[in-house]
């Protein structure tokens, strides 16, 4: 597939707030989606940051392989990173949230003390690209409906502080992406998941890309998951049997694409198919 150019003016306005906002608080938060945890990096965000301190936090970890889990925690780890792996729709994310951002800022709070500054509260930015589970994450930790939740990118629009029921505040900031994206491999990972909008790709194109990516990984994801065999099939094969499982057939038994593409995109995304990760650890050091 070609590369994917895709930088709408919010997004501009977003990186420039970012920047702004940076002197408001005392760390940066990154949040990425544990089934990518490379293309869910924006790799502006380091330059954007600079030296002010980093906390990653791994989401979506129910959705993603176990045993890649703890690997990439670990490599994130070795980077210099404090690490905190969630599952944000279901974890105790303000108590694990706060104690990971004091970890991340024991030295601020070293030096305070010597000065003799009483403050131990701290102001967190949250930043991260579309739809890996940011606004879900804040109105658990505010626990309330804070910030809209879609599965569509671009939900959040502008920067806004929330208070916590822990001693910390978090400033919300819109998702960003980035201009271009060198390696097509990038570009499908973030529209598998639903970091960029269905409308920018083809369904049925991007359907069929994540089949052809699971028939290579695990092809028995797709035969438990479907009740069909992939040996010696084509991904076009496949992703036919897989719509006459599943009834996604027109007048004149033709194959509905649009239909069973949809469904595949779907189940992949909410972990229907169950828990995978497309970018493993050894592919990236």
């Amino acid at each position: 597939m070609d590369h994917i150019n895709w930088f709408p003016g919010h997004m501009k306005k977003a990186t420039d707030s970012i920047k702004k906002s940076l002197k408001l608080v005392d760390l940066v938060a990154e949040i990425v989606d544990l089934r990518i945890p490379v293309s869910s990096r924006n790799p502006v965000i380091d330059t954007i940051i600079g030296q002010k301190p980093h906390l990653m936090i791994l989401n979506k970890k129910d959705l993603a392989d176990p045993r890649e889990n703890d690997r990439w925690t670990d490599e994130f780890s070795k980077r210099g990173h404090e690490v905190l792996r969630v599952d944000s729709l279901h974890d105790n994310v303000t108590k694990e949230l706060e104690k990971a951002g004091r970890r991340a800022l024991k030295e601020k709070f070293k030096k305070d003390r010597e000065k003799n500054i009483e403050n131990d509260r701290i102001r967190m930015m949250i930043v991260g690209i579309p739809n890996v589970g940011k606004s879900t994450l804040i109105n658990r930790v505010a626990n309330k409906r804070i910030t809209r939740v879609g599965n569509k990118p671009g939900v959040t629009r502008q920067n806004q502080w929330i208070k916590t029921g822990g001693n910390f505040e978090l400033l919300d900031t819109p998702g960003i992406l980035w201009p271009k994206f060198e390696d097509p491999k990038t570009g499908l990972h973030l529209a598998f998941i639903g970091s960029i909008k269905d409308e920018i790709m083809d369904k049925q194109d991007l359907a069929f890309e994540l089949l052809k990516v699971l028939q290579k990984q695990d092809p028995k994801i797709l035969e438990e998951r479907y009740g069909i065999t992939t040996k010696d099939k084509t991904t076009l094969q496949i992703m036919e049997d897989i719509a006459v499982k599943r009834g996604a057939i027109m007048r004149g038994q033709e194959i509905d694409y649009e239909r069973i593409a949809t469904l595949i995109l779907d189940e992949f995304r909410k972990g229907v198919m169950g828990r995978i990760t497309l970018e493993k650890v050894e592919d990236y050091v």
